[in-house]
């Protein structure tokens, strides 16, 4: 008898860790795959606590084109994390599909600066040096390398070839067209 009891209560436990993890009310949004990365629409994003502007902001981005990762949603809501694991709601039509990373935002201190080739390889010649948290954006991956394009304030664009595992905003091995 007590082995049922047991059984039951682990078996109770599991269901409750799943409905845990689903939204509230069970309503899912768009079907895409979550997670996923997207990226800020606007220069000004409010991070709620929950999903309604009933809650309060907890946060506010103001940096548009940043990378972030949908981690959950809700109706018109979207969970999303920045690099740094900050994590809050947003309403979706404050993101954008458009795919940008962060050349190695986790770099500190006296960091050398990121090698932008102008093939992927590293053998090739190098178009730019980038700072660690420079904003870039994709324009294709294979697995292992990225093209961005960087668009530099007052200057022409720069376009090359970054290792994908020097940004954050792309998933190891995933192929971005």
């Amino acid at each position: 008898m007590r082995k049922i009891v047991l059984a039951l209560a682990v078996v109770s436990l599991s269901a409750g860790a799943a409905l845990a993890q689903q939204p509230p009310g069970g309503r899912l949004g768009t079907g895409l795959p979550v997670p996923r990365y997207v990226s800020l629409k606007t220069d000004r994003v409010n991070l709620r606590e929950g999903p309604s502007k009933d809650h309060r902001t907890a946060w506010v981005f103001q940096r548009a084109g940043l990378p972030v990762e949908i981690i959950a949603e809700y109706e018109t809501w979207r969970r999303i994390r920045d690099s740094e694991g900050t994590e809050g709601w947003v309403l979706h039509s404050l993101l954008s599909g458009r795919r940008t990373a962060l050349a190695m935002p986790w770099a500190k201190g006296n960091q050398p600066p990121i090698n932008l080739f102008d093939r992927a390889d590293e053998k090739s010649s190098v178009v730019a040096h980038l700072q660690p948290g420079v904003i870039t954006n994709v324009r294709g991956c294979d697995g292992r390398w990225c093209r961005v394009m960087i668009t530099m304030e007052g200057a022409r664009d720069v376009d090359g070839y970054i290792q994908q595992e020097k940004l954050w905003g792309v998933y190891p091995n995933e192929t971005v067209e």
